[in-house]
């Protein structure tokens, strides 16, 4: 019988957002992997898993998450973290992985399913979607996502702001991912596409310390690494005005 890898979306970190599907996923799986940085501290995912598996049922794995210069240090803690899930997969079977947000988006999973599809041939690959922050931001801001046939860009931030500069200079809606660390730059981005007055920004959703706020209040200061932008289209105000 083929091992089993399901990359399982808990959301952005209020426990309620994970889907019904996720659950019964994260339940039935011998084994829930919840990915931790290398200083130990439990995570947005693992505080979710816990709410619907026993504490002894989950491991642990450093996936070095907070390593963004040394390229070297970050690719040998993926190694050691692939082999540790891949001695997982040959003991216990079935294996869920928790991520926050989507599997299939910005997600560590990637990572290592392409990493264990070495190291474990036939294991198979499963994925449960997850509620993303930009979903959650969209409603707990009021921030309309799309109308009609507008499009919808997401860019993170860490790809560099001329990035979403260019993307704001176009049409539709525009999401910024991970710009927390540059919260100066991205407010002049915005200011200087007239883009500034109706965009909102998010983090620790559905945490106690969660913050939303209009982006017209950034002044540069840190915010935290995963915080989340919404830059609505330009719209008229008509109904179904992009129909």
């Amino acid at each position: 019988m083929s091992s089993r890898l399901i990359g399982v979306g808990v959301g952005p970190g209020d426990p309620e957002l994970v889907t019904v599907k996720g659950v019964h996923a994260l339940r039935a799986a011998d084994v829930v992997v919840v990915p931790v940085m290398d200083t130990g501290e439990r995570g947005r995912a693992e505080a979710t898993v816990l709410h619907y598996v026993p504490e002894e049922k989950v491991v642990r794995v450093v996936f070095a998450l907070n390593e963004r210069t040394d390229r070297a240090r970050r690719e040998a803690a993926w190694d050691a973290a692939g082999e540790r899930v891949a001695r997982l997969l040959r003991d216990a079977g079935s294996v869920a992985f928790a991520t926050i947000g989507d599997p299939n988006v910005y997600s560590t999973f990637t990572y290592l399913a392409q990493t264990i599809a070495e190291l474990v041939p036939g294991t198979v690959v499963e994925t449960v979607p997850g509620i993303t922050a930009m979903q959650d931001l969209a409603a707990r801001s009021g921030a309309v996502l799309t109308e009609g046939t507008e499009p919808l860009t997401l860019v993170p931030v860490t790809a560099g702001v001329a990035v979403l500069k260019d993307a704001l200079a176009g049409p539709g809606t525009v999401v910024a991912y991970k710009f927390g660390r540059r919260s100066g730059e991205v407010a002049e981005a915005l200011r200087e596409t007239g883009r500034l007055q109706d965009a909102v920004w998010g983090s620790a959703l559905g945490l106690p310390e969660e913050s939303i706020r209009p982006a017209a209040d950034l002044d540069g200061a840190p915010l935290p690494y995963l915080s989340t932008l919404i830059a609505p289209a330009r719209r008229d105000g008509s109904r179904g005005g992009k129909l």
